[in-house]
C-alpha cells in the first residue's frame, strides 16, 4: 500500500527485512559459544550458578528485590496466576 492509494509492485519495490539477526546475534557469539560449553561442560544448567546470577542480575535490571528465573513463558504465567490466586473459573 502507498499513500496515493494504490499497491506497490513487490516485483518493482524489493522487499525490507524486518530484523537482521545475524547481525544482531554475531558480536555476541564468541560470549555465547564461552557460556553454554560452560554449562554443558559443569552440568549445572538448573538451580546452577548461573541461574542464580541471572535472578540477581535480572532483579537489578528492573529494580526489584527478587526475581525468579523459570523456563519458559508459560511457567512464568502459571507462577504469576498461582501468587494472585486465579484458577479455574476466574
Amino acid at each position: 500500500w502507498c499513500a496515493g492509494g494504490g499497491l506497490l509492485d513487490s516485483r518493482i519495490v524489493p522487499p525490507i527485512p524486518l530484523v537482521d539477526v545475524k547481525a544482531q546475534y554475531d558480536p555476541l557469539l564468541p560470549r555465547l559459544r564461552e557460556a553454554i560449553e560452560g554449562v554443558l561442560t559443569s552440568g549445572e544448567f538448573i538451580l546452577g550458578p548461573n541461574v542464580a546470577a541471572f535472578e540477581r542480575e535480572a532483579a537489578k535490571y528492573l529494580g526489584v528485590e527478587e526475581s525468579i528465573g523459570v523456563a519458559n513463558g508459560t511457567d512464568a504465567l502459571v507462577l504469576v496466576m498461582d501468587a494472585l490466586g486465579i484458577g479455574a473459573g476466574d
